[in-house]
């Protein structure tokens, strides 16, 4: 595919090597989300039980994860997670398309800011508080950066 001016890019041909089939690197980018995510919900479960007590089972977190407000600055970035597996399972150059857009609404998403009370600030305070969710963010924003500096 050329972009305006001609300009090839021939990266968008490696993001998905064929339909159903997720490359290495888009595996390894999905793992790495995978344990930011869930290092993040693992800190946010203890910052949860410390003010309400202790939830009571997996279900009633998962519930929880689901509806309760506590959670909720979570979901943006949950919602790009299943997003990201359904684009690279789906292939094409649509999807293709869809994924470079939805690495960089992620790098986007996952830049802390210790201004305002959104997704940004709510990342930044986990980023302080828990060694594990800076060691994920680290490993994925690592591979997310040279993802993207291949395609920009």
């Amino acid at each position: 595919m050329s972009r305006p001016g001609n300009v090839r890019e021939p990266w968008r041909d490696r993001i998905i090597s064929e339909p159903g089939h997720r490359d290495a690197h888009l595996d390894h980018l999905f793992q790495a989300l995978l344990r930011l995510h869930k290092a993040l919900l693992d800190d946010e479960r203890v910052s949860y039980e410390r003010v309400h007590g202790r939830i009571p089972s997996n279900g009633a977190f998962l519930q929880l994860v689901l509806g309760d407000a506590w959670f909720a600055w979570l979901r943006p970035l949950s919602q790009l997670m299943v997003r990201f597996d359904e684009l690279t399972e789906e292939g094409g150059e649509s999807a293709r398309t869809e994924i470079v857009e939805l690495l960089t609404s992620a790098r986007t998403l996952l830049t802390p800011t210790e201004e305002g009370d959104g997704f940004g600030r709510q990342y930044h305070d986990a980023l302080q508080r828990d060694p594990d969710v800076v060691l994920a963010h680290a490993a994925f924003t690592g591979l997310l950066r040279q993802s993207l500096s291949n395609k920009e």
